[in-house]
């Protein structure tokens, strides 16, 4: 039995070889073939050819390939992705007691020029595509000039894992992952050589593809850490490294609703030119043909007219594409992303919010934790005793406060009610002061400035006015 592993044919049931891939890969990897084909767009699916569009019985192949060429697909899983990904990155990730080393080299976390905030957007559309993303801080060896760095790792190079109990905790002792890298080729050219990077506690061995096809070892050293510096999120997990893709069934309606479209347009295109017919003209009469600049006579029993299909058919496919782009509507969280198709009750608007919010707060739980930790192998490996913290946005919709609200906490501060903080933790959570904003750089500023006293309420007293004259209130003007 073999898997379809880039990397060559595999067998399955008997990993012998280091770029062999583990049971439960080959269990995963169906479900990733459409979602990636998805990812290619247009191009991809039209690559797959009968895979993802069905030759019809006794359909020419001439007239299938001009099918597959019209046919087009529609990008609703690569959208909602894009979309669920956007979410979790609409605010940039809040870093605390981050040394100033550690954020500077933030600043391009991949060593591509990517700051912590793009690298997490793509990141998490990788941990929403297959169902898990796993991350690798990764450090030249001893003696190198260079500084850790962070590299995300999909369900697909992870090619298999080991792993014991150690204080009720799951530690990975041994970790292989399939990569790609370019190497010289001449005095010009690249080529792309396949590798097998296995890592250990404490240790790691890499394993290239040589020109026969085997993998042999071409580098090994050790770190300095004690553990393998990998950390995983899950969007949908199942076991340790294991993972089902969220968006599977989003996956299966968007080919759905490509075939629907494509059998749509293909009958609209041939139906839309009328076919001459032409009743009571002799069968051995010679071959005619119609166009604008020609004419013909027939017998004077003889008629010619036009034909073309009443179209009621039409009326129900249509409906069936909308009725597949509500569901996909529906399960892509629409209820989140605020684009439902039909209208709700605002209770049932309520309750899809909070499940929806829900399943995202799980999605920026991992990825939170997942960042923790990288951020405490990356302080590791500088020998700093101060990893820090961070904190991904989990308000993934616009909660701009309206002006009366902004007006009531002002009246609220004003009275002394509340303190200068929580007025400013309101207004920076209703977004009124701008990402850059630093509350507690601003109490600070504030304290030093003696302007941190809360504000007395100003007594009211009774002014009397002259007749005809409107009253004055003390109210605020927001």
């Amino acid at each position: 039995m073999y898997s379809g592993f880039s990397g060559g044919r595999q067998r399955v049931g008997n990993v012998t070889q280091v770029n062999d891939p583990s049971t439960a890969w080959v269990k995963m990897q169906p479900h990733w073939e459409l979602l990636e084909a998805l990812q290619g767009g247009t191009f991809a699916i039209r690559k797959g050819h009968r895979k993802y569009l069905p030759q019809e019985p006794r359909e020419q192949d001439l007239s299938y390939d001009v099918r597959l060429q019209r046919s087009v697909c529609s990008p609703f899983t690569t959208r909602i992705e894009k979309m669920l990904a956007g979410m979790l990155t609409r605010k940039p990730v809040r870093l605390d007691d981050v040394t100033d080393q550690i954020r500077e080299q933030l600043f391009d976390v991949d060593l591509q020029g990517n700051d912590l905030q793009s690298w997490l957007f793509s990141t998490s559309r990788i941990c929403l595509r297959y169902g898990h993303v796993g991350v690798l801080v990764d450090a030249p060896k001893a003696g190198d000039d260079g500084r850790p760095y962070w590299i995300s790792y999909s369900p697909k190079d992870v090619l298999g894992w080991r792993y014991e109990l150690t204080d009720g905790q799951q530690k990975l002792t041994q970790l292989r992952l399939f990569e790609k890298v370019l190497v010289p080729d001449g005095l010009y050219g690249e080529k792309q050589v396949e590798q097998v990077r296995v890592l250990t506690p404490g240790a790691f061995e890499i394993f290239q593809k040589d020109q026969k096809g085997d993998f042999r070892v071409v580098d090994e050293g050790t770190t300095s850490l004690s553990e393998i510096p990998f950390s995983v999120a899950y969007s949908n997990r199942i076991g340790l490294l294991e993972s089902f893709p969220p968006l599977a069934d989003i996956a299966e309606l968007n080919l759905q609703h490509y075939q629907v479209q494509s059998d749509l347009g293909n009958q609209l295109h041939i139906s839309a030119v009328p076919m001459l017919a032409l009743f009571g003209f002799p069968q051995s009469a010679e071959e005619i043909s119609a166009g604008p600049g020609e004419a013909f006579a027939l017998p004077s029993d003889a008629r010619a007219e036009y034909l073309e299909p009443a179209g009621n058919s039409y009326d129900a496919q249509f409906r069936r594409l909308a009725q597949i782009e509500a569901q996909i509507n529906e399960l892509g969280l629409a209820a989140v992303m605020g684009a439902k198709l039909v209208g709700e009750t605002a209770e049932a608007k309520r309750i899809d919010r909070s499940q929806g919010d829900a399943t995202m707060m799980q999605v920026a739980m991992q990825m939170q934790d997942m960042i923790d930790n990288c951020l405490r192998f990356h302080a590791d490996y500088l020998q700093e005793s101060q990893a820090g913290s961070s904190l991904v946005n989990r308000d993934f919709m616009g909660t701009r406060l309206e002006p009366q609200e902004i007006q009531a906490l002002l009246q609220l501060y004003t009275a002394g009610t509340v303190t200068q903080e929580t007025l400013l933790l309101q207004l920076e959570a209703g977004e009124v002061l701008g990402d850059e904003f630093d509350v507690q750089n601003e109490l600070e500023a504030t304290q030093a400035g003696g302007l941190m006293e809360t504000p007395q309420p100003v007594p009211q007293q009774e002014v009397t006015m002259p007749e005809g004259e409107p009253e004055v209130t003390d109210e605020l003007v927001g």
